[in-house]
């Protein structure tokens, strides 16, 4: 498998996302930097189509099927709520792009697919804020591994 499939993979993952993505594909895998934050948005995007639209029926189906899953869920989907109600009552749209942008763990555009489910965002609504959250997320990721590496 070549490190392009391998950075879209990578991107894909929760937590991980293209905070993790970037610095691995450009430092230890050598692609390009522009090649490494497009295949990064690529593969960080590619499971918000999916989340958005599924977490409604797979939340449901999920906690049905164990009480651990559904602890773990609870635990997530208050944590979400918590975290962001302000937010989004005092910034609203803003709040899901910063939530987004924001790179660090627990934030990203897996938690931002969340939150866009329990504050009842639309879809196309949802899926714009969230592709722009992940473009300054990778922006801020790969500006800041340009000046790492500089400094070194």
């Amino acid at each position: 498998m070549g490190p392009e499939i391998k950075t879209i993979l990578l991107a894909m993952t929760p937590i991980n996302e293209l905070r993790g993505t970037i610095p691995i594909a450009f430092g230890v895998w050598n692609l390009d930097i522009l090649k490494t934050f497009f295949l990064s948005v690529l593969g960080n995007m590619i499971p918000v189509f999916f989340l958005l639209w599924f977490w409604p029926h797979l939340a449901d189906f999920l906690m049905k099927k164990s009480k651990m899953i559904r602890f773990f869920l609870d635990w997530i989907f208050k944590r979400t709520y918590k975290k962001f109600y302000k937010k989004y009552s005092l910034y609203g749209n803003l709040a899901l792009i910063v939530l987004v942008a924001i790179p660090l763990p627990f934030t990203g555009a897996w938690t931002g697919t969340i939150a866009s489910f329990l504050f009842k965002i639309p879809y196309y609504k949802s899926l714009g804020l969230i592709f722009l959250g992940v473009l300054i997320a990778g922006l801020i990721v790969t500006l800041g591994m340009l000046g790492f590496i500089s400094l070194i």
